[in-house]
């Protein structure tokens, strides 16, 4: 009998991932199918929203775009709260997916010199001095595992060890607590 409850809880550690991450992908085509009022076959709608968010991007780089932009920007300096949110999420989507990326620097960060307690992060900034801090110091974000959140430390560069590997996988292995294994693989 333990056996077979082994090999049943086995079972699920192979099917529970799979089919949850289907699943998932599932409810988001039909989320976006749902909210779009025309959708001829299913799907449709991802398809549509791509391309309208293409185009979006597309009218950034026009001249109507940067007029709405500068008026845009106009109403963010006289609402300073606005702008301070507005700023934070530009700012944390440029870091994952705009041109100025600044996850891309994976380093091993030592907490302590007491300790050998040493934590996986991101230099964001290189260079303090805009603050009024020492030129040995650099930002590192440090994620947390498991959320989509982190903290910012402020390091000695003589604590920090670059790391050989891609960002996307230090990013990854963080995230799932140390489970995934650099590469794209998993443990099996």
């Amino acid at each position: 009998m333990r056996k077979i409850i082994s090999l049943f809880f086995q079972g699920l550690l192979l099917v529970v991932p799979v089919m949850l991450t289907v699943y998932i992908v599932y409810k988001m085509f039909v989320w976006v199918d749902e909210i779009l009022p025309y959708h001829p076959f299913p799907g449709s709608g991802v398809i549509i929203l791509f391309a309208a968010i293409t185009f979006i991007g597309l009218l950034g780089n026009t001249l109507i775009a940067r007029t709405l932009n500068d008026w845009f920007q106009a109403i963010l300096k006289r609402l300073p709260l606005l702008r301070t949110i507005y700023s934070a999420i530009k700012d944390l989507l440029s870091a994952f997916v705009g041109e100025k990326r600044k996850f891309d620097y994976p380093v091993l960060v030592k907490l302590s010199k007491e300790s050998n307690i040493e934590k996986l992060g991101f230099i964001t900034q290189e260079s303090l001095g805009s603050l009024g801090l020492s030129e040995s110091k650099v930002a590192v974000y440090l994620p947390h595992s498991y959320a989509f959140s982190g903290n910012v430390f402020i390091v000695d560069k003589e604590n920090i060890s670059p790391i050989d590997a891609s960002s996307a996988d230090v990013m990854k292995f963080i995230v799932s607590g140390g489970v995934a294994i650099p590469g794209g693989k998993t443990d099996d």
